[in-house]
């Protein structure tokens, strides 16, 4: 294959064996090939197979292009099919970023370019390299129209000023004895091996027509050299970003320290600004031929010799040695799950069964982040992290959730977990639980906090001057109450499995949670206790619940409350002092004592608060009236006369009022003697 894939990097071994190593043990495999990956030519003596890391795409060159050449991706709909002469043998060939123009390299001095751009003649130019007696060692696109060529001498970047006029401009160029390189299109930075050893490094940073020369930095070699002779290999060395940093990954064979015989991958922080130091180290605990991966943020070593593979978590604590942190595999060692590879043809012919893959061939190449190709059987994957093996193979409850809240598709498979943990077998203790709670609402918080300070900056109409800012994305590891209620709280509820005190402890947990975190419980976590310790009786629970304050007030709990008046009478009043101390439901109180027929009582609130001035006397009228007690009747309508008097010096009801028939209700009970009089001073 091409320069990215030298023999070098293949994970050797034997040819034997069956489709990989099982899924040991329960819990299964918790990595997988894609279920449709990209299918391609084999490669053999006619049809060479490359591979552009920057667009994903593979390319199949037939007789040097002559009969045709097919590029495939894994995003591609459609793949692309030309014919190009053939000029001798392809030594490098890739599309610039968005299939515009074509480049290829056929010789040792120079690139050729292919426009694909619609009504333009498809015309081949060249570019021959600036530095005399150098050798190209290959070349990336870094743009739409910026090209990098990577020779033995350093670094030349180009521009295709106008692709129609079919000519590049040099940008800039950098001497520096190169022995080789590798690029990481996911941060534009490309990395170069230097000095006799190979073991220093000088990174570039491209964007936007500008290359940025950053600090070269020394990879530790696990012994002193004897040699002066090259050293450091590229099939050792991977760049990608884990936890949006850009890392250099060494794999050392050796480790550096004698009682330590297992190899060891080293990870360098290779920052835009600054120097680049060595932040991690994962052991890995055996020795033999290795490949390297990086899947959602997991750093996954393929081991060849076991036919198993490990993953590693930089983001869970590990030992610090006081330079770097050391970490252990999450998980035990574990095979790629079997791909069964479908058999082409007709569907007379596809009856027979699907042949399952060899499963760590040493016809495979890995490439950054997460590819995976098969050049013997002619197929590209994407390799998977499958989140639900990993709840059986981690016990530690506390330790899953910190590795699953990293995690993209990580909801459901939490919330499964948060079920699991309240049911048999496999209950959690309360402690357990805690840990979990706080875990996530951790997470919740962080995002509400994101969420707050961005809508403070909006509204303030800071953000035009900040074009940079941007909305908090909320992410998989967002579990609000709304789908802990859903999925998790109201099922464990109804099961009605688990003691009823253990059900109140783990409502009330979550709510302690939450109030710790300082984040408003949502009303129907509330409800969900209640209605939970009335079913159980556990009225002196509620109670205590109320009085306490450990239910916090709101209205739609209030109404909660007066609803269980029939079976638990203290409730109708434990309602009313929720609601006076909510102070801004004053009507909703007024509201609930009249439909109670306690039109005193409403009344007497009203005055407490100030507000007997303003209110409606045919709402009270009217509820006096209903009551049918016509003592009652009488003390609001004589109380109704006074305040009228008051206010505007005469009893009587202004026609806005609409109290006509209380007024003739009246005369006919009491007589029209009994009505007020004006009071004349």
């Amino acid at each position: 294959m091409s320069r990215e894939a030298p023999p070098e990097e293949e994970v050797p071994g034997d040819e034997g064996g069956g489709g990989g190593g099982e899924c040991q043990g329960e819990g299964g495999c918790y990595l997988a090939l894609c279920a449709r990956p990209v299918h391609f030519e084999k490669a053999n003596p006619v049809n060479c197979v490359f591979f552009d890391e920057a667009n994903k795409q593979v390319f199949a060159v037939r007789s040097g292009g002559a009969t045709g050449v097919v590029v495939k991706g894994l995003e591609d709909k459609n793949p692309i099919s030309f014919r190009m002469e053939d000029k001798g043998e392809v030594k490098c060939i890739k599309f610039s970023l968005g299939n515009k123009i074509l480049a290829v390299q056929r010789t040792l001095k120079n690139v050729d370019f292919l426009n694909f751009i619609p009504d333009s003649p498809q015309l081949e130019y060249t570019q021959e390299c600036k530095t005399k007696n150098a050798n190209i060692l290959g070349f990336c696109w870094t743009s739409s129209t910026e090209i990098v060529f990577i020779t033995d001498q350093g670094i030349e970047f180009y521009q295709v000023v106008l692709p129609e006029k079919r000519s590049l401009k040099l940008l800039k160029n950098q001497s520096i004895n190169v022995n080789w390189y590798m690029y990481c299109p996911e941060s534009s930075v490309i990395l170069l091996s230097t000095t006799v050893l190979g073991n220093v490094l000088q990174p570039f940073y491209f964007k936007s027509g500008t290359m940025s020369k950053l600090s070269k930095f020394e990879i530790e070699l696990p012994a002193a050299p004897k040699s002066s002779k090259l050293i450091l290999s590229e099939r050792d060395i991977a760049m990608a970003t884990i936890y949006g940093q850009l890392y250099v990954l060494y794999l050392r064979h050796h480790s550096r320290t004698s009682n330590s015989t297992g190899a060891e991958v080293v990870l360098y922080h290779l920052p835009r600004e600054g120097s680049c130091k060595k932040t991690h180290i994962l052991k890995l605990n055996r020795t033999g031929k290795f490949a390297l991966n990086v899947v959602d943020n997991l750093v996954v070593v393929h081991h060849q010799d076991t036919e198993t593979s490990v993953i590693f978590d930089i983001k869970l604590k590990g030992e610090f040695d006081g330079t770097a942190t050391i970490h252990q595999f999450v998980l035990p060692p574990r095979s790629i799950q079997p791909y069964q590879i479908p058999v082409a043809g007709p569907a007379s012919v596809t009856s027979q069964s699907p042949v399952l893959c060899k499963l760590y061939s040493s016809s495979w190449i890995v490439f950054q982040p997460d590819i995976i190709i098969s050049a013997s059987e002619g197929y590209l994957w994407n390799l998977q992290v499958k989140l639900e093996p990993v709840v059986n193979l981690l016990p530690d409850k506390g330790k899953l959730m910190d590795f699953l809240l990293q995690r993209k598709e990580c909801k459901m498979v939490i919330l499964s977990v948060c079920s699991q943990m309240l049911s048999e077998p496999g209950r959690g203790s309360l402690s357990v639980i805690a840990t979990v709670f706080d875990k996530l609402n951790h997470e919740y918080k962080k995002y509400l906090e994101a969420e707050q300070s961005y809508t403070m900056v909006v509204e303030a109409g800071q953000s035009r001057s900040n074009p940079l800012l941007k909305r908090p994305v909320r992410t998989q590891a967002v579990i609000d109450q709304s789908d802990m209620y859903t999925h998790v709280l109201s099922v464990f509820t109804e099961k009605k499995e688990a003691p009823h005190k253990f059900t109140i402890a783990v409502l009330m947990e979550y709510i302690r949670s939450l109030n710790q975190f300082q984040i408003a419980v949502q009303h129907y976590l509330y409800e969900l206790v209640i209605k939970t310790l009335v079913q159980h009786n556990l009225f002196y629970m509620l109670h205590q619940f109320l009085q306490y304050h450990v239910l916090s007030d709101s209205k739609p709990l209030a109404c909660l409350l007066l609803s269980l008046e029939s079976i638990y009478p203290p409730a109708h009043q434990l309602s009313l002092d929720m609601l006076k101390r909510l102070s801004t439901a004053n009507d909703e109180i007024v509201e609930v004592l009249l439909s109670k027929h306690q039109v005193l009582a409403a009344l007497r609130f009203i005055r407490g608060i100030g507000g007997h001035d303003s209110i409606s006397a045919r709402k009270f009228l009217d509820a006096a009236k209903q009551a049918e007690d016509d003592m009652l009747f009488y003390t609001i309508f004589r109380f109704f006369e006074q305040r009228n008097q008051r206010l505007r010096g005469n009893p009587s009801f202004t026609p806005g009022e609409h109290c006509e028939e209380h007024v003739t209700f009246f005369k006919e009970v009491f007589g029209e003697q009994a009505l007020m009089k004006p009071t004349t001073f």
